[in-house]
């Protein structure tokens, strides 16, 4: 009887739906406040530098995050191909997580250090001449594009702001290191550092 009172009033029934929902959210959400591993960095690792900081922005710009996920599950045949699983503490400084769960590419969360910085430019410039089978589009413009570095430490300013520990150091040679780089030097960068933290800190 008290169902079909549910039922039937549909203002109730989406009150109840949203206590419902809330509830389960926090039940979610809470406990991640209080675990250490949730925030607690691994060993060794440091923000990443000024031009790879760029190239990420570069990475998300082009959405590259959108067929790349940059997270190792768990499972024997992920580990198998890609490596360790990735773990929250090597992600800790990133904001946004790039995790992901979608893949039209492989995972690059290991791919540092595992090809050549021309191996990644003639990828990025024409990935079928490396992968035939690549659905990967060209992206020839990033060694056109130059960097904007009176943008650099603003970012770095930020991000400091949300944790992400920033030295003044680190901001003051921010502009040099980043002047008259291109987009794909950037990019190139980011991804050769991708995963090295971790295996540093083993």
């Amino acid at each position: 009887m008290r169902h079909e009172v549910i039922e039937k009033n549909i203002g109730l029934m989406a009150v109840l739906i949203f206590l419902v929902i809330s509830i389960a959210g926090l039940v979610e959400i809470v406990p991640l406040f209080f675990q250490t591993d949730v925030h607690k960095p691994i060993k060794g690792l440091k923000p990443i530098p000024a031009l790879e900081l760029e190239g990420r922005d570069v990475y998300i710009k082009e959405g590259c995050h959108v067929c790349h996920t940059q997270m190792v599950r768990p499972l024997y045949a992920e580990t198998k191909r890609y490596g360790p699983y990735s773990v929250i503490g090597e992600s800790v400084y990133e904001h946004p997580f790039l995790w992901g769960s979608k893949r039209t590419g492989p995972d690059l969360a290991r791919i540092g250090g595992r090809y050549s910085d021309d191996w990644h430019r003639i990828h990025l410039q024409s990935p079928r001449l490396l992968v035939p089978a690549s659905k990967m589009p060209a992206y020839p413009w990033l060694q056109k594009i130059i960097l904007n570095e009176n943008q650099t430490e603003k970012k770095m300013k930020v991000l400091r702001k949300l944790g992400v520990p920033y030295t003044d150091k680190d901001m003051e040679n921010a502009s040099k290191t980043v002047k008259g780089k291109t987009e794909e030097d950037a990019l190139v960068a980011y991804l050769q550092q991708l995963g090295l933290a971790y295996k540093k800190s083993q």
